[in-house]
């Protein structure tokens, strides 16, 4: 028996999917029964030693749990214990009911054979979650809704076809029987709009955003003080808008926004290297459970095993650039430009400076309206998910590297640092009108050599979308369209524009990828990291080409480079 044995873990994997179409199966059969007529013989005999009002009831009940077993079919198929257990405890009752409403033998046996092949598969629904919090998708309970009418539409078909006008008592139960299937009926479409209408209110159960007035926020900068593997954009953790979930030690989380039924991580998990692939692993499953489309944004070539692993699919989303600090030097002919405007700039006046973290409070006022002078040249306002935003007390956590023009704050970025030094990178990156025209090729030139000074390996110049994307005849869709619009969408985004002026930079290209179990997911999700990003439809605008006209292009095309 051994070969048994073996056999179960195969077993337990497909088990959920198949008992959910069973179950879906037998809930079709109760709502079909329930809106055709009885079978004469058996509905007379029946009638002889059951008193009418329990026909009637059981009539009535079991097409009302042919809705509910068609509901419950969905949490079995993402392997709810609750499911398993309420679907359990619905057939037997079904199976009883089938009895008393037209002594349908065949139903409840079919439904007790269904009950005895669920249950040796309790340990396939091993995920906790509570089915007053389920959100049924959309095409299930489109479904459920076709189940509904094709039983009605099958119920009508048969009275229709009733041939019984010389039989008088048969004819009279009838149309009872017409009455019943339609009473019934009814009663299945009423629950299925409520269950509709309660899928529309229910807040499914997820993770709730933390804020700084949270204690589990200290928890959050605990760990990126300590992390052992974090990129610089880590830091978005603090922003206080994103959902967190945590690895049974503490050490790790995975940071996520919710938009609809997307769940999108932001990067790979934060801490340690070990944890990573059981954090995806988990929110992959909590996504599963609450019906929600996973995501996961950012994330780099070292995560592709780990994405492989959970059966994601990926899409290349363009390439971040990243400059080694131990390399970086201004000399030579391709550094020509770079190195006359940050000589040139220097000679205007401009001073560099890091400011420490916290020693940047006595500066609000002046760097408030540096900030408010460049937001004024952007739609939108400030953004969210993937992007920082000149809020206190968010910005007082990282160090400000600033640039003054006498002892005016000219322009500024705030420093993302990682625990390990492997790289760093920027937040906010913003000047005034007046500051000099090549002020950001100053201030990156500057942040490069304080970078290595302080032991940095490198520095994250963040990710030009739609870079390196392919256009070959057997490349997939999205990078073909992607292709074309960092080619041609100069009109949207400065694509070509960030692109370019990173390279100047000579840095490391490396791609970057979005994965989700399914690759139609993918367009969807796209969609939905942008309107996170950009705070929602309200949030989304291009600058004005008036405002573009008026902005230096090389300053243009750096404040396009950031995450900002």
């Amino acid at each position: 028996m051994g070969w048994l044995r073996d056999l179960r873990p195969a077993v337990l994997a497909g088990a959920p999917g198949l008992l959910a179409l069973l179950t879906a199966a037998a809930g079709v059969m109760l709502l079909t029964s329930g809106a055709t007529p009885s079978d004469p013989a058996r509905f007379m005999w029946l009638a002889e030693h059951t008193p009418i009002i329990l026909i009637e009831i059981s009539h009535f009940l079991s097409s009302i749990l042919g809705v509910v077993l068609i509901v419950l079919a969905f949490g079995l198929s993402r392997r709810l214990d609750a499911a398993w257990a309420a679907a359990g405890f619905i057939l037997i009752a079904a199976a009883a009911l089938a009895l008393f409403k037209g002594f349908n033998w065949e139903e409840s046996v079919a439904l007790l054979v269904l009950l005895v092949l669920m249950a040796p598969c309790r340990e396939a629904f091993h995920r906790k979650a509570r089915l007053s919090r389920l959100e049924i998708t959309p095409g299930w309970l489109l479904s459920a809704v076709a189940a509904v009418g094709g039983a009605g539409l099958a119920g009508w078909w048969s009275f229709q076809h009733l041939d019984y006008a010389n039989v008088s008592v048969l004819k009279i139960m009838a149309d009872q029987d017409a009455e019943r299937a339609l009473r019934s009926s009814a009663g299945a479409a009423v629950l299925l709009l409520a269950i509709g209408v309660w899928r529309l209110l229910v807040t499914p159960a997820k993770p709730r955003v933390i804020g700084e007035a949270d204690p589990e926020y200290t928890r959050v900068r605990d760990i990126l003080a300590k992390a052992e593997c974090a990129e610089p954009w880590a830091n978005l953790a603090l922003r206080g808008d994103k959902r967190f979930l945590f690895s049974p030690s503490g050490e790790s989380f995975l940071m996520f926004g919710v938009r609809g039924r997307s769940w999108i991580a932001l990067g790979s998990p934060v801490g340690r290297r070990d944890e990573r692939l059981d954090l995806l692993w988990r929110f992959r499953e909590l996504a599963d459970v609450n019906a929600a489309r996973a995501g996961i944004y950012g994330v780099g070539p070292e995560d592709l095993p780990d994405l492989v692993e959970l059966g994601f699919s990926i899409q290349k989303v363009g390439e971040s650039a990243a400059v080694p600090l131990d390399s970086f030097s201004l000399e030579g002919r391709r550094k020509g430009n770079l190195r006359r405007s940050w000589r040139k700039t220097g000679e205007e006046g401009a001073v560099f400076e890091v400011i420490p973290v916290g020693a940047a409070h006595c500066l609000a006022a002046e760097l408030r309206h540096v900030s408010d002078e460049w937001l004024g040249h952007h739609a939108g306002g400030e953004k969210s998910f993937s992007m920082g935003g000149f809020e206190e007390p968010y910005i007082w956590q990282f160090p400000f590297a600033v640039v003054r023009v006498g002892a005016q704050v000219l322009a500024f970025a705030t420093l993302w640092t990682t625990a390990a030094r492997t790289s760093f990178s920027i937040d906010l990156m913003r000047y005034a009108d007046d500051a000099p025209k090549d002020v950001m090729d100053y201030l990156f030139v500057e942040l490069l050599h304080w970078g290595r000074e302080q032991g940095y390996v490198a520095f994250e110049f963040g990710m030009a979308p739609l870079a390196g994307l392919e256009d070959r005849p057997l490349a997939p869709i999205m990078s073909r369209v992607g292709r074309l619009l960092f080619e041609r969408g100069e009109e949207i985004y400065n694509f070509r524009g960030v692109h370019r002026f990173k390279d100047k930079y000579d840095p490391l290209w490396m791609p970057r990828y979005i994965a989700a179990p399914n690759k139609w997911a993918i367009p969807m999700l796209l969609a939905d990291v942008g309107l996170l990003s950009s705070g929602g439809m309200a949030g989304i605008g291009l600058r004005s080409k008036k405002s573009r006209d008026k902005e230096p292009k090389v300053a243009r095309e750096a404040a396009a480079s950031g995450t900002d």
